[in-house]
């Protein structure tokens, strides 16, 4: 272990682990501002609510951090005396039933660490109060956890020939049924002609989430995020590539932090920049979680926030004559008669017959997968009983 002070600036070598670890874990160069340590972990998301869940594994001398970036069931985990490189513990492994069950950007793990070697285990997960799920991309009917413990999430959309309403439409039921409050954010108005068009576009299907219209370039907007974006709270930025989200990063963190590229031509669409989804203290207060562009956006456990994002589409359908109205070809279907008077927009309304479609598909998948995985369980536990009977 190195340490130079210059500058005002600690910077810290391990010539240990040098070249050892994944490229998202290269942290043997540090650059520690020594005014603003120790961190406290009321700065980097630590609420009242995670003591009580807690307070079992403090008696017995463990202690807590934050997941800051996942590397294939590796973690970087931020707790008050610096950031160690942690590893799930075999019991924890050996209980996780799926992927849901690992810690993700955004959890509180219980972790018994070890300082000489910059390392960690992680015994447990406290409790989430918010989670961010997705399908996993593909085939498998998986969940996939994008963020935890977010208070606001931040859906950036593009301002030019790829805004994308039906897709606003599907983040906003993903947002809802994660817990934590949804805010619209519009990037790059500079390259916008219609705003204002666009911007009634959203609100149409917003139903009273925030909508910002923000432009890092000139600056439009950028102060009304201040409010959002406060010690203690947590932001996640979600968006399909070439939406800003590395830009909105860069002039939050107040450096280049994330890589930049331009959008393609031809079609206005963004190439990948994030590939990792990372937790950043943010140096004027607040947590930011930046994450990968998503081409694929399938939704999980999702039934309740459908109703809350297509309010608009419930509230007709308690006026067919039919309780159970499909909104196909009943009499006297108040929905159908909304559309034909230009009161429901057809494409809105294809767009929620399609998402209720998936839901209803996944809950099937989910179903049978659920009962296999019951089935192994049982035959896992019988064939423990049955080692513990011959010894």
């Amino acid at each position: 272990m190195g340490c130079v002070l210059a500058h005002g600036f600690f910077v810290i070598w391990n010539e240990k682990n040098l070249g050892r670890l994944p490229r998202p874990f290269f942290n043997e160069l540090y650059f520690l501002n020594t005014e603003e340590l120790p961190l406290n972990k009321e700065q980097f998301g630590w609420k009242s609510i995670f003591e009580e869940s807690f307070l079992p594994y403090k008696e017995q001398g463990l202690e807590v951090g934050r997941v800051t970036l996942e590397h294939k069931r590796m973690y970087r985990i931020l707790t008050e005396n610096g950031e160690l490189l942690g590893e799930v513990t075999g019991k924890l492994r050996y209980e996780a039933g799926c992927r849901s069950d690992y810690p993700a950007v955004g959890d509180w793990v219980v972790i018994s660490p070890r300082w000489n070697e910059e390392k960690a285990s992680i015994h447990a997960i406290l409790p989430r109060f918010s989670k961010f799920s997705r399908k996993e991309a593909g085939l498998v009917t998986e969940e996939q956890i994008v963020a935890t413990n977010v208070d606001t999430v931040f859906l950036v959309n593009a301002l030019n020939r790829d805004l994308n309403v039906r897709r606003i439409e599907r983040y906003l039921i993903m947002a809802w049924e994660s817990g934590s409050n949804p805010v619209i954010i519009l990037s790059k108005a500079d390259l916008c002609e219609d705003i204002e068009a666009k911007i009634q576009e959203v609100v149409s299907v917003a139903f009273g989430i925030p909508v910002h219209v923000i432009s890092v370039v000139d600056g439009r907007g950028m102060n009304e995020l201040s409010s959002y974006v406060i010690d203690g709270k947590t932001v996640a930025l979600l968006g399909s590539s070439g939406a800003g989200k590395s830009t909105l990063t860069n002039y939050l963190v107040g450096e280049d932090k994330q890589l930049v590229q331009e959008i393609r031509e031809g079609d206005d669409r963004g190439r990948h920049t994030t590939t990792n989804r990372e937790l950043i203290v943010l140096p004027t207060g607040g947590i930011l979680i930046d994450t990968p562009g998503m081409r694929e956006l399938q939704l999980w456990e999702a039934d309740v926030s459908l109703g809350q994002s297509f309010q608009d589409i419930e509230e007709l359908a308690l006026h067919c004559q039919f309780r159970d109205c499909s909104h196909q070809k009943e009499p006297n279907c108040a929905v159908r008669e909304a559309i034909r008077d230009c009161l429901l927009d057809q494409k809105r309304f294809d767009n929620f017959i399609k998402l209720q479609k998936e839901l209803a598909y996944l809950d099937r998948k989910a179903d049978k997968k659920a009962q296999l995985a019951e089935k192994e369980k049982w035959k896992k536990i019988a064939g423990d009983r049955t080692r513990v009977n011959r010894r």
